[in-house]
C-alpha cells in the first residue's frame, strides 16, 4: 500500500513539526484513510442528492434547497475562530473529537423527528435546516485544525499520491453508499421519508466510527509547531501581507461565488425540471463519483511531477464550461438520448472535478507557511464560504422567481463567472 512508503521520511518530518510518535506513521495514515471512507458515508447521507430528495418530499421550495447549500458555506466564517481555539490546545486529536462528535450526534434529532413527527412535513423542513446550521457551525470550528493535522503528517514529496488514495477510498465509499441508500429510500415499504430515516441512522453510526479511527492517528501538539506568542492579528497580518497568498484568497472568493451560483441546483434541475426519478439521479451521481475516483490516482501522480497550479488551471477551464452543457438537455436531438447524454456528462464532470479537489487542497498546503497554516486554511474557507453562500443566494432567488428559464440563466451566468474567477490563478506562484 502507498502508506508503507511514508514511514521513515514522514516520521522525521513529523518530529520536526511537533508530532508525538505514540503510534506508527503507517497506522496513522491508514487510519486516516479509513476515517475518510466512513466520513464519506456520513456526508453522503446528510447532504447531496439524498438530502435534496428528502427535502423535496417534504415540500421544500428552491430557496430552502438553496439554503441547504449556503448555510454550510456561511458557517465557514467561524473557521478563523476555530483555528485560533485549536492553536491554543495541546492536542489536535482531542480538539477534533470534542468538535465533530456533537456535530454528528445532532442528526439523531432528525431521526427522532422522522420517527415521531413524520406527519408534519414543514416542521421537519425547519428542523433539517436548523440541524444543517448547527452541525456545520461545529464542523467549521474543527475544519482548519483537521486539515493542519493531516497536512503535517503527509510528506510534501508524496502529498499528491497520498491524498489521491485517501480521496479514492472516500469516493469508493460514496460510490457504494449512494445506490444502496437510494434503493432503500425509494423501495422502503413505509414510504421514502421513513426510508431516509433508515439510511440516516446508518450514516450517523458510520460518522461516529470514523471519529474512532482518528484516535489511532499520530497526535500533534499545536503549541510545539507555531511561532511564539501566537495571535489571530499576527497571523492575519502575515497572511494578507503576502502577495501570493492574497491573490489566492481573491481566487477563492471569485471561484466560490461563481461555482455556487449554479452548483446547488443541478440535482434540483434533474429531479424537478427534467422529472427524473431519484434512482436515475443517484445513478448519475454514482457515475460522477466513479469517474472522480478513477482519475484521482492519475491527477495525484501528475501533481507530484508537474505541480498543482497547471492542473488547477486546466481543470478549471473545463469546469467553467460545464454549466453550459446543461442548457443542451432541452434540445430535440438530446431529448431522445437524454439518459446517455447525462451519463457521459457526469463521467467527464467527475473525472475533471477530481483534479480541482486534489490540487486545491495541495496548493493551499504548499503556499501556506507552516506557523500560519491553520489560520490560512480557515481564512480561505471563510472567504470561499461567504462568497459561495452569496452565489447560492443569488442563484436560488433567480431560480425561485424565474423557475425554468431562471435556472437556464443561472447556468449561463455561472459559466461566465467561473471563467473570470480563474484569472487570479495566473498570478499565483507555487512554492515547489
Amino acid at each position: 500500500m502507498i502508506e508503507e512508503s511514508f514511514d521513515n521520511s514522514a516520521l522525521s518530518i513529523s518530529l520536526a513539526e511537533g508530532i508525538k510518535p505514540r503510534v506508527s506513521m503507517r497506522n496513522s495514515l491508514r487510519s486516516s484513510t479509513i476515517d475518510g471512507g466512513l466520513a464519506a458515508v456520513f456526508n453522503s447521507v446528510t447532504g447531496g442528492v439524498l438530502l435534496n430528495k428528502f427535502l423535496l418530499d417534504l415540500g421544500a421550495n428552491p430557496v430552502e434547497i438553496g439554503m441547504l447549500a449556503s448555510v454550510p458555506m456561511l458557517a465557514n466564517l467561524l473557521q478563523p475562530l476555530g483555528a485560533l481555539l485549536s492553536n491554543r490546545t495541546h492536542s489536535r486529536c482531542f480538539y477534533g473529537l470534542w468538535i465533530f462528535l456533537p456535530a454528528r450526534l445532532l442528526w439523531l434529532l432528525l431521526l427522532l423527528g422522522i420517527i415521531f413527527d413524520a406527519d408534519r412535513p414543514r416542521q421537519l423542513v425547519y428542523l433539517t435546516l436548523a440541524l444543517i446550521f448547527s452541525s456545520n457551525i461545529l464542523g467549521a470550528l474543527g475544519s482548519a485544525s483537521w486539515m493542519t493535522w493531516l497536512a503535517a503528517l503527509v510528506p510534501a514529496q508524496l502529498r499528491g499520491r497520498y491524498y489521491s488514495v485517501r480521496y479514492l477510498v472516500s469516493n469508493l465509499a460514496s460510490l457504494l453508499c449512494l445506490p444502496i441508500a437510494s434503493l432503500v429510500v425509494s423501495e422502503w415499504k413505509e414510504g421514502e421519508i421513513a426510508g431516509y430515516g433508515i439510511v440516516l441512522g446508518v450514516g450517523i453510526v458510520a460518522g461516529i466510527v470514523s471519529l474512532g479511527c482518528q484516535q489511532f492517528m499520530v497526535d500533534i501538539n499545536p503549541q510545539e509547531c507555531q511561532q511564539e506568542n501566537p495571535s489571530l492579528y499576527k497571523d492575519l497580518s502575515a497572511l494578507f501581507g503576502d502577495r501570493n497568498l492574497a491573490i489566492f484568497l481573491l481566487y477563492a472568493a471569485l471561484w466560490g461565488f461563481a461555482l455556487n451560483l449554479s452548483a446547488p441546483f443541478f440535482n434540483l434541475y434533474m429531479l424537478d425540471d427534467l422529472g427524473l426519478e431519484v434512482t436515475w439521479v443517484t445513478l448519475f451521481n454514482t457515475l460522477y463519483i466513479g469517474a472522480n475516483m478513477v482519475m484521482l490516482l492519475v491527477w495525484g501522480r501528475l501533481s507530484d511531477r508537474l505541480g498543482n497550479l497547471p492542473l488547477l488551471l486546466c481543470a478549471g477551464i473545463a469546469i467553467a464550461a460545464m454549466p453550459l452543457f446543461w442548457l443542451l438537455t432541452n434540445t430535440a436531438p438530446l431529448q431522445a438520448h437524454l439518459f446517455i447524454y447525462l451519463a457521459l456528462f457526469h463521467i467527464v464532470w467527475g473525472g475533471t472535478w477530481s483534479a480541482i479537489d486534489l490540487c486545491s487542497n495541495n496548493i493551499q498546503i504548499d503556499i501556506a507557511p507552516m506557523p500560519y497554516r491553520a489560520t490560512f486554511f480557515a481564512i480561505a474557507a471563510a472567504i470561499a464560504g461567504v462568497s459561495g453562500a452569496l452565489g447560492t443566494t443569488v442563484g436560488s432567488f433567480l431560480a425561485q422567481f424565474a423557475h425554468y428559464e431562471g435556472l437556464w440563466g443561472v447556468f449561463f451566468l455561472s459559466a461566465i463567472a467561473r471563467a473570470i474567477a480563474l484569472i487570479p490563478l495566473l498570478f499565483v506562484k507555487e512554492t515547489r
